[in-house]
């Protein structure tokens, strides 16, 4: 695992609120690519904590489902399908990476987190609101649920990584 972290720094004082959640996600976001960092695209889809199903690559896609859904679908009102699960499908197929191209979903997943920050940075505040069914979401409530949904895959990761290759780090 490359070593020279260049991941967001988050501000620890100075900053207004959505500067700090948009760091904060940012950092989360850059924590995942690390952790994926210099691996073939082999090491990416070995599930590598057995019985566990997940991999790295795996991480990487339902990042990119999670993006997508949070704040194209909830915030933007968007109606975007899954690129990976099929219509009709019960089943989220992000975590099934066997057949996958890890390139092209490492764009997918990098596309979203662009749109995600188009959304965030043209709402008018962080009260500003979406739907998904019959619950109302602020931009500040997606933005912590997002900080919460990578760290917590995150730890995922670094479990996958160290058995990988043994690479650690935060």
């Amino acid at each position: 695992m490359n070593q020279d972290d260049q991941r967001t720094r988050v501000p620890f004082a100075g900053a207004d609120e959505r500067a700090t959640l948009s760091a904060m996600l940012q950092f989360q976001r850059d924590t995942l690519a690390w952790k994926c960092s210099g691996l073939t695209p082999e090491q990416l889809k070995e599930r590598a904590v057995p019985p566990s199903g997940l991999s790295l690559l795996g991480l990487v896609r339902h990042a990119a489902e999670v993006e997508r859904g949070w704040f194209r679908n909830v915030l933007a009102g968007e109606e975007s399908r899954s690129p990976w699960t099929p219509p009709g499908a019960t089943e989220w197929a992000d975590f099934d990476v066997e057949h996958a191209d890890a390139e092209a979903d490492f764009a997918v997943w990098r596309a979203e987190c662009a749109r995600s920050r188009a959304i965030v940075d043209a709402a008018e505040s962080l009260d500003a609101t979406g739907t998904l069914g019959k619950e109302t979401y602020s931009v500040r409530y997606v933005l912590a649920h997002m900080i919460e949904e990578y760290a917590r895959h995150n730890g995922h990761a670094d479990l996958l990584r160290e058995r990988l290759d043994g690479a650690t780090g935060e």
